[in-house]
Parts: C-alpha cells; structure tokens; sequence
C-alpha cells in the first residue's frame, strides 16, 4: 500500500466521524508495532495538507520489559519531524513478578492507557490517536459477542470524561493486511512485542476463528465491518 491509498482511509474515517478540529493537539500512541507506527505516518503526513490545523506528539508507555528498544521508532519520528516521549514504568515487573497474573491482557492495558493518558495532559493534548484497523474493530465485535454475550465494538470516537480527553482511531477503515504492504517500505523496524503473554491470548483466538471463515466465505471480514457501520451500535453510524 503506497501513503496516498493510506491517507485516502485515514482521511475518510477522520471526516466521516468529525475526528479531527482546528487545533487540536493529537497523542498517538506508538508501541513500535505495526500499526501504530503506519497511524504515526498517516497524522505526521496529513497534517501538512488537511483543511483543520493540528499537531501531534507521539508517545511510548514503556513497560520495562527485558528487549525493549525504542531507537528506531526516535528516529522515525525526527524524520517526520514529530515530537516523541517515552515514559517509563514498572508494568511488567507488576504484572509478571509482584501479581503473576495468570490472565494479564486486562490489567496491562488499563496501566499502559492510564500512564499514556496522563502524559497527553502533561503535554498538552486534547485527544489520544489508537492505531486500531478495520480487523481490530471485527475481532473486537466477536470478542464481544462470544465471551461477553453481546453486540458491542469500540467507538470511533470516544469521550473520557474523567480526563477530559477524546479518544480517536483514524485506521478503522485500513485492512491489516495493507498495513503489513505499507509498513515494509516505512524504513523502519516494526518492534516485536517482548510481552510474554504475546501470542496467547483471547484477541489471537478471533483472529484465527476470523481467518477460518475467510476461507469460506471471501469477503467475511468486510461484510461484518460494513454491518458494523450499519448497525445501531453506539457511535458508528455515520450522520
């Protein structure tokens, strides 16, 4: 996938969730993985010719994991000429040694959103960017279904009120398998994640029971995101 074809998603989902205003200052969220490095890209590069002013910080919540390495994603970053903070935590000696979590995913994610949150303000944002892409917002609707027992998705746009901060995801409309084309000619190292939960987990599982139905049926993972866009699940509709 070349950028223009990437901004083309990207700038469709923005107007048609009204993600972005005149001068907004964004928090993107980069894990150094796939897709938070491609949504980096996207805002650094869009926001050089979109119609509303807004700036970005990129920010890492490091978990102090052992094979973290955060030099690549540094000097992506001073080339697209966006600011880049990395705070550092205690998240996985917590959660790994101190709790032993045997069922880590949750608490993790609640930290590493607190910790990213709270940089945002320090900072100056208004809104935190997730890289989340059209096949995150299908696994996410059957994790729902299958181990919550309902009909829900993540919001384009979400509202937390406790920080006074909006929550976007600009890629929801950006299949991953053009991530994977679009982040071979970024130039950078895509980060493997050093968690030792990484490849176990509940997410991993809709992933293969999605790709098992793609087999079946060719456009299954684009049929469930457009019923998704036409459902009367909060927030998705577009107006």
């Amino acid at each position: 996938m070349k950028l223009q074809r990437l901004l083309s998603y990207v700038r469709r989902a923005c107007d048609d969730y009204s993600m972005l205003a005149e001068g907004d200052c964004i928090a993107v969220g980069v894990s150094g993985g796939k897709d938070s490095l491609t949504l980096l890209a996207a805002l650094a590069h869009l926001r050089r010719f979109y119609p509303k002013r807004f700036e970005i910080e990129a920010i890492t919540v490091s978990l102090g994991l052992p094979g973290e390495d955060f030099k690549d994603v540094q000097r992506y970053c001073d080339t697209l000429g966006v600011r880049y903070t990395i705070v550092k935590t205690d998240i996985g000696e917590i959660i790994f040694e101190a709790r032993k979590e045997s069922n880590p995913c949750s608490l993790c994610a609640k930290m590493r959103k607190g910790a990213l949150n709270t940089e945002a303000k320090a900072l100056g944002c208004n809104k935190i960017a997730y890289g989340h892409s059209r096949d995150d917002v299908v696994h996410t609707f059957f994790m729902s279904l299958f181990f919550e027992s309902r009909i829900h998705v993540f919001r384009p746009v979400t509202f937390l009120d406790k920080m006074d901060l909006h929550l976007i995801r600009p890629m929801i409309y950006v299949p991953e398998g053009e991530v994977l084309s679009f982040v071979k000619h970024l130039g950078v190292t895509v980060m493997k994640s050093p968690c030792p939960a990484a490849g176990y987990t509940k997410r991993e599982e809709m992933k293969d029971f999605v790709k098992a139905q793609m087999v079946k049926y060719k456009s299954f993972d684009s049929t469930v995101f457009n019923a998704i866009t036409r459902s009367e699940i909060p927030g998705w509709r577009v107006e």
